[in-house]
């Protein structure tokens, strides 16, 4: 059992969609979303390389329940790309809802990736869309910076952070989730599935105690 890590250049932080819409008072809140905030201002300084990912729809994208007419939030649909949960409109390209966090406070922070723009799909990974067949580019800037572990936390825990981290173990990364940095939503048995899925994969589950503090890497 791993009693603390050692953080290295090989080591990325990746900060999920810590934006208002997914925090309370958005319009898609994950429960106490607001409260990974301080946790992930902590543990970003042990850091030197992090990564902070924005949901970044257009409006009218095919995910709002909005754009299905007789649809509601949480209902599904079938796309080409398979089951697609329908949700209210959120992380709208501009909006205060899309932007991060006003206390997410990651100065050193060397990239900052968003997803979810194409119209006609959705994306909880931020390795690919949801057709799994469109990268984001992440895969290789990982690589070409040398990394080889990836720790994941943010919003939501069984939405963007597992497909996020099963990815990253798809893809050859060493895939750590530190699951108090992160909170969940919990739409039809998601959260146990997500468990179920990271035992499968190896993806390992971890608490911020687990890492060293540090200080903003320079």
């Amino acid at each position: 059992m791993v009693t603390a890590f050692s953080i290295d250049d090989r080591d990325i932080l990746l900060v999920i969609d810590i934006q208002n819409d997914f925090c309370p008072g958005g319009n898609l809140p994950v429960p106490r979303g607001d409260e990974v905030v301080p946790v992930i201002n902590r543990l970003a300084k042990a850091f030197r390389h992090v990564v902070l990912t924005q949901d970044w729809h257009p409006p009218g994208h095919t995910s709002f329940a909005s754009s299905h007419p007789g649809k509601a939030p949480y209902e599904t649909i079938e796309l080409d790309y398979g089951t697609q949960v329908l949700w209210p409109d959120h992380c709208v390209q501009g909006t205060s809802g899309a932007g991060l966090h006003s206390d997410l406070s990651i100065p050193h922070a060397e990239l900052v990736l968003r997803k979810g723009y194409h119209s006609g799909i959705d994306s909880y990974s931020v390795f690919f869309e949801n057709d799994r067949r469109t990268p984001t580019g992440l895969t290789g800037y990982l690589r070409e910076r040398g990394i080889s572990r990836v720790f994941s936390v943010g919003l939501a825990f069984d939405f963007c952070v597992r497909y996020s981290a099963e990815d990253a173990r798809r893809q050859g990364f060493e895939a750590i989730v530190i699951e108090d940095a992160c909170r969940g939503i919990d739409v039809a048995g998601s959260m146990a599935a997500t468990r179920e899925s990271f035992a499968a994969l190896g993806v390992r589950c971890t608490t911020a105690a687990k890492i060293p503090a540090g200080t903003i890497p320079t």
